[in-house]
């Protein structure tokens, strides 16, 4: 009964969000319709197709080449490829800029080497553009296409290439006909994730000025006030998630391969083609992570005195408290829908975890919309039956404080927590249960004294994700926050907004190290897999 109404709660904003887009046409949405939302659409859409192929162009050839062969620094780059995950969008997007616009240092370099006086002289691409966002969040949303194909590419048995090899195949026609082909489920789910975090993305399409459906659901709610314009906005979103998933279901349809032989050590590279292995891996990692955290690190240094203010430790003790009671409630949750679906492994069992789990696949300023909607009616509904009563209103205790960021972070990241829990159960065997059983424990006694203590590290790991994530959050916490409340992610993005980073480059560097926790925790459980 607790994981079906635990399941209900957190469904309940999604169920609000439909409803509300269902409600008579508005002046605003009308609007919209009519003269920029095709604009919208066009964007969002030509933005996932560029991310998802520069990605592509990145992440493959990349994972091939380290699930197959050893160079030098081949260990380093199988975990060091992952670490622009702990890079913001916005972040990037701001330091990029600095970087290549027509005052940057790069073009006066240039202007300066080949003595050319004003712009019209010779041509570079415009950075505050579709195409530069599209560069930008590919520098850090590749390394979701190389961690998931390499792993693919891993599996991969050796004798299928080594039969081909034995044809007269060259090692680039292996690719293309063999190892390509038998990736293609893993790059048709990687290329969806992609496409649901791009769409999710605000802050970067926004330091660009690039209208897409996720800036206008924002504008439409802060500029225009109308709940029912944003929600129709936002199900169009949904729709576009939903889409992804159904083509990345449908691409790996009828696709099966049965490897039972195991994969061979890497083949060690020698001479020129070492060197050229290393330099595309350094290449990358130096272009998304190591520039930009150096260009960070100086700022920091050089900004320290205005960068460390009060407002850092406050809204770093805004962020730290938060995150800390999201993960917490994540957890808790987490452990409720899943213990349900260890005692109940039918339909009826597993429904409640899966329902759970649906609001990580909504975008931040969606998810946002999602909340306002039934938190708005609550706090309505509670004060008009106090003033029925004779008392005073209390004011706006769900939308006006904490609780509505709150509610949308668990409804948010608990899929992550349900994960990590949920596997931590798949390793304990049901022998377990069935022994507590014969003894004569029932299921409470059960879950206290034999689950529980087995699943400490997965839900502390299941904490320490859920925590990091919160750190990270930008979007729901830019349309949620109250009043005069600020997270270290909404405090930077102003800071970015403003073109004045640098007071906030150790709120900056914060986040980037949070970011690299679940990085480390990964690289960890990669090398007991491979062990």
């Amino acid at each position: 009964m607790a994981s079906y109404t635990t399941a209900a709660i957190l469904v309940l904003p999604l169920l609000a969000l439909i409803a509300q887009s269902l409600l008579p046409d508005t002046e605003v949405f009308s609007h919209l319709f009519d003269t920029v939302l095709l604009d919208y659409v066009i964007n969002t859409v030509s933005l996932i197709l560029l991310v998802i192929v520069f990605c592509l162009l990145i992440g493959v050839p990349l994972a091939f080449l380290l699930a197959n062969y050893s160079f030098t620094g081949s260990q380093f780059f199988n975990w060091g490829l992952l670490l622009p995950l702990a890079m913001p969008s916005y972040v990037m997007a701001y330091i990029y800029t600095d970087w290549l616009e027509y005052a940057g240092p790069v073009q006066r370099v240039l202007r300066d080497v080949f003595a050319w006086q004003t712009k019209q002289d010779y041509w570079f691409f415009e950075i505050r553009s579709l195409f530069g966002a599209a560069v930008v969040l590919s520098f850090v949303l590749f390394p979701y296409v190389y961690l998931i194909v390499k792993t693919a590419f891993k599996e991969q048995s050796q004798s299928l290439t080594h039969a081909a090899t034995m044809l007269g195949k060259s090692p680039i026609t292996v690719f293309w006909q063999v190892s390509l082909p038998l990736a293609r489920p893993a790059i048709a789910i990687a290329a969806s994730l992609v496409a649901m975090e791009t769409l999710a993305d605000f802050a970067a399409v926004s330091y660009f000025a690039v209208n897409t459906l996720t800036t206008a659901v924002y504008d439409t709610w802060l500029s225009y006030g109308s709940l029912t314009a944003a929600s129709k906005i936002s199900v169009l979103m949904l729709l576009m998630v939903f889409l992804f998933i159904s083509l990345e279901r449908f691409s790996r349809n009828k696709q099966r391969s049965y490897q039972t032989a195991k994969q061979a050590q890497n083949k060690r590279l020698t001479g020129y083609r070492n060197w050229l292995a290393f330099s595309a891996c350094l290449l990358v990692l130096v272009l998304a992570f190591l520039l930009p955290v150096i260009y960070l690190a100086k700022m920091a240094f050089t900004y320290q005195e205005q960068a460390l203010n009060s407002d850092f430790f406050q809204f770093g003790f805004n962020s730290l408290s938060l995150s800390l009671i999201v993960a917490f409630i994540c957890v808790v949750l987490a452990l409720v829908v899943v213990i349900g679906k260890r005692f109940n492994q039918r339909l009826a069992g597993v429904m409640p975890m899966r329902f759970a789990s649906s609001g990580y696949a909504m975008p931040g300023t969606v998810l946002a919309i999602a909340v306002l909607i039934p938190l708005t009616i609550m706090d309505h509904s509670l004060n008009d039956y106090l003033v029925s009563l004779g008392q005073k209103p209390i004011g706006l205790i769900f939308t006006g404080t904490i609780f509505a960021i709150i509610f949308a972070y668990v409804i948010r990241f608990i899929a992550v927590a349900i994960g990590s829990v949920e596997s931590s159960y798949e390793r304990m065997p049901p022998s377990l249960d069935q022994a507590s059983f014969t003894l004569g424990r029932n299921r409470y006694i059960t879950m206290v004294r034999v689950h529980f203590p087995l699943l400490k590290r997965g839900a502390f790991t299941a904490a320490l994700l859920v925590f990091i994530e919160s750190m990270k959050e930008l979007p729901a916490a830019l349309l949620l926050r109250p009043f005069n409340y600020d997270t270290l992610a909404t405090y930077v993005f102003q800071y970015v907004s403003d073109e004045q980073l640098e007071l906030a480059s150790m709120a900056a560097i914060s986040i980037v190290i949070a970011g690299l926790l679940p990085i480390i925790l990964l690289n960890r459980s990669m090398e007991r897999y491979q062990h």
